[in-house]
């Protein structure tokens, strides 16, 4: 796969790699959590993942509905009972470096407006199977893995023979969910691995999916009979508080009769936390169990809860994870992929290597400047030396960019060997590759007519978080583009497909090679149920440049209807009312708005989406407000410095309170809140007659004061 650098990506690179890193990351959760078989190593797990949350840092306005950020595990196997966890079990943000902990600890000071003393747990992250354990006056009545976060699998009974895992508890709340990790010790792997040898059945790859396989056996018998461990760590529903803090609430479940890990520390600042984190790593190989990494948490739960939590991650939370490794190979050959909005993007075809525990046999080479040692600044990076065809290259994985080449050998360096020119003409249509200034990338110019551009496009539009059409992948669209009898070029395309291959007689899709009418039938079904499609999926699914999955949520819910989004849209030029109402939505700036009017304006591409909307059922998106809030529905914007919390823990209250949060006052802005150094927003709410707070009367008016 090519990997362009984060720092270098376009914004319709960083769709395009958001949209792949979704569909890889998704397959590999199910892999991980569901079927007990990972695919990937842990290590790429997480860069791909770090790698994804980079892009959506840079680009926020990109961010899918179904962001592997959002993730958390993979959907309950249908051979469990499910179980709703009344308390979402999310995943952890990852740091890889010493910065990454300095910028936690940064970051949680900004959010809250802190300066004060701030202690943090640091704990090992165990490599097992994460479990949560409802108890109810003392007694454990249900043990549920995690599954996507949301719902998991009924594992009780099993849960029952892990002997480190208490029946009954003396002392605790009426209601606790007790949540840890399940997990095998190096040495009980060893002997059930032998067991299972002698017996001629299935042994093990690794501590982690024997744990796995064992507590997610239907038969509890089975469980039993394995070596299984568990170590807690954390909580869902309470019924009363543990404690004020999160060492102290450790401490507590020790108590009841938790095992709980010995090395868990309370710290103050990074540099206890990376003394501790080192400390650990240099005691890894000597623990007896697996972990891979070190969590670090905010100790106080009052400053927990007032952090909250993006999507799948708490703010007051990180795992800190023990470097990938590196490995060295040759680099074959250097291919140039054309992307949907045009981007020629190298990569690096290598000799095969192993690298994490994976075979790694395709690299990224980002972009032109970073074949040439230079990044998107001109300046030298890797010292200035150049790959080339032949060379000896390092292969890294881990953070930012996954698998990428870091370093070349130039002691291995050929003797003939010659710089890469890169092309300047694209390679699937031959029209002129051109690079505008302030670009790192080259795109090819020929638009609709290059048949890699329109068919990325396509494949786009069919993505699991656009239309999602069953049977219609990428693969599919690929065939169908081809296709003389059915041709598919633009999107409107797929919905005619039905009543054209009604009338294509002996060339019907039943009649062809991997199609029957059964397939055929299921296809064109698939097809229909989406003509009823809600507004966000369709913007998003239009594919224009820089408009990602959140700024389609975001556009979608202020216009709510097709025809308010379209009317606003086509008549939103510089100096007009529609204009200056697109500019005011939080989110959409200056470029995304130029690319998205751009689009509605152009003529040929209006006419793709005027004959693509003629087919289809659009859905409203209906803001949902919590009814009992008294700013429920109300657009709210914040001007000035605030001094009792930060605009991002202020923008996140008033959107859980159910309020629309805009970037600047319009005629629909409801309440201005106002703190000092406020200027043209105060004069721009007085001349639209909008209600304005100080910080304490919206706090007073939210009920927070």
């Amino acid at each position: 796969m090519t990997e362009t650098a984060v720092d270098q990506l376009t914004e319709a690179q960083a769709r395009a790699e958001l949209a792949r890193l979704a569909e890889v990351l998704a397959g590999a959760n199910r892999a991980y959590h569901t079927l007990d078989t990972p695919e990937i190593s842990d290590a790429e797990y997480d860069a791909l993942k770090q790698r994804n949350m980079a892009i959506e840092a840079r680009f926020p306005q990109l961010r899918r509905t179904d962001s592997p950020s959002d993730l958390v595990g993979a959907a309950a196997s249908d051979g469990f009972g499910k179980v709703a966890h009344q308390v979402r079990m999310l995943s952890l943000e990852n740091a890889f470096d010493d910065t990454d902990v300095a910028d936690f600890e940064d970051r949680v000071r900004k959010y809250l407006n802190h300066n004060g003393e701030l202690a943090f747990t640091a704990e090992p992250k165990i490599d097992g199977l994460s479990l949560s354990l409802r108890y109810e006056s003392g007694s454990l009545v249900q043990a549920a893995t995690r599954g996507d976060g949301e719902v998991g699998e009924n594992v009780t009974d099993n849960a029952r023979t892990i002997a480190d895992i208490p029946q009954h508890l003396i002392g605790a709340p009426d209601v606790l969910e007790v949540r840890g990790e399940v997990y095998m010790s190096h040495a009980d792997f060893a002997a059930l691995n032998e067991r299972q040898a002698l017996a001629g059945a299935k042994t093990f790859a690794n501590p982690r999916n024997a744990a796995a396989g064992s507590l997610r056996q239907l038969d509890a018998t089975i469980t039993a009979a394995r070596p299984l461990r568990f170590f807690a760590y954390s909580w869902g529903a309470l019924s009363e508080p543990l404690a004020a803090t999160q060492f102290d609430a450790i401490t507590r479940l020790a108590a009841l009769g938790f095992q709980t890990n010995p090395l868990t520390l309370l710290c103050h600042g990074p540099d206890d936390l990376l003394a501790h984190y080192r400390q650990i790593e240099s005691q890894r190989a000597t623990l007896g169990y697996d972990i891979d990494g070190v969590v670090y948490k905010v100790n106080d739960l009052g400053l927990q809860a007032r952090l909250g939590f993006r999507s799948a991650t708490p703010r007051w939370a990180i795992a800190h994870k023990f470097p990938a490794e590196l490995a060295w190979t040759e680099l074959l050959g250097i291919d140039i992929q054309v992307g949907r909005t045009g981007a020629l993007s190298p990569v690096a075809r290598l000799k095969p290597v192993t690298v994490g525990g994976v075979v790694v046999s395709n690299a990224t080479l980002h972009n032109e400047d970073y074949i040439v040692g230079r990044d998107a600044k001109g300046n030298e990076i890797r010292g200035g030396k150049d790959f080339r065809i032949g060379d000896w290259v390092q292969v890294y994985r881990a953070g930012d960019v996954i698998p990428k080449l870091a370093d070349v050998d130039l002691s291995r360096r050929k003797i003939d060997a010659q710089a890469y020119d890169f092309p300047r003409e694209c390679p699937e249509c031959g029209s002129p590759a051109l690079r505008e200034e302030g670009d790192a990338v080259r795109r090819c110019s020929g638009g609709l007519i290059c048949p890699a551009q329109a068919v990325e496009r396509l494949k786009h539009f069919v993505s699991r978080h656009a239309f999602d059409i069953e049977g219609l992948g990428a693969k599919q669209i690929e065939m169908f583009f081809k296709d003389a009898d059915l041709p598919v070029k633009t999107p409107a395309d797929i919905f005619t497909l039905g009543s054209r291959d009604a009338d294509n007689g002996l060339k019907r899709l039943k009649n062809r090679d991997g199609f029957g009418e059964t397939s055929a039938k299921k296809l064109f079904a698939a097809i229909e149920d989406k003509r009823r499609i809600p507004l966000d999926r369709l913007i998003f699914a239009l594919g224009i440049r820089h408009v990602g999955e959140v700024a389609a949520q975001t556009l979608a819910r202020h216009y709510s209807t097709w025809e308010a989004f379209e009317a606003g849209v086509t008549h939103a030029v510089p100096g007009a009312v529609e204009w200056d109402e697109l500019l005011s939505i939080d989110g959409v700036g200056m470029i995304l708005a130029t690319s998205l009017t751009a689009a509605f304006q152009n003529d040929a591409e209006r006419a793709a989406i005027d004959a693509l909307v003629a087919q289809l059922q659009v859905q409203p998106v209906v803001w949902k407000a919590a009814s009992d809030s008294p700013v429920a529905g109300k657009t709210v914007v914040f001007t000035g410095s605030l001094e009792k919390m930060t605009r991002a823990e202020a923008k996140a209250r008033a959107e859980s309170l159910g309020a629309k949060v805009a970037g600047s006052v319009s005629a629909k802005t409801d309440i201005l809140v106002a703190g000092p150094g406020a200027g043209s927003k105060l004069k721009e709410a007085a001349k639209h007659g909008v209600a304005t707070l100080d910080e304490d009367g919206w706090l007073a008016l939210i009920g927070d004061a």
